[in-house]
């Protein structure tokens, strides 16, 4: 049975850090990608930093670039935030998906996932 078990959401202050982590279980973790995907109210669901776990190449949004590190550690994928703002409000979902090939933006497409986990509420606010 495939489960996607998220935690580390919370609040933080602008500025601030959280480490989200994901714990996989139930497939073979080497043969997918594994994303974090962020929602928040009124938006659509949106693909934030992605990892590639049988070689850990990694991929971020630019909206995130240099502040998210995204992180493999054994059968878990860590989301590491660091600086955050008030827009990374949201609703943060890890998600793991199958394909020959991750090249260009493909995985920013939520529908290239399959499994996905419940979701952890972040909250950035003074």
């Amino acid at each position: 049975q495939v489960q996607l078990v998220e935690s580390g959401g919370g609040l933080a202050q602008p500025g601030g850090s959280l480490r989200l982590s994901c714990v996989t279980s139930g497939f073979v973790l080497d043969a997918y990608g594994v994303a974090w995907f962020r929602q928040a109210p009124g938006k659509e669901r949106e693909g934030v930093s992605v990892i590639i776990a049988a070689t850990e190449r990694t991929n971020d949004a630019d909206s995130v670039k240099d502040r998210f590190i995204i992180a493999r550690e054994r059968n878990t994928i860590h989301l590491q935030m660091n600086d955050l703002k008030p827009e990374d409000t949201a609703v943060y979902y890890c998600a793991a998906g199958r394909r020959r090939s991750w090249s260009g933006n493909v995985w920013r497409r939520a529908l290239e996932f399959g499994y996905w986990g419940q979701g952890t509420q972040v909250t950035v606010a003074s």
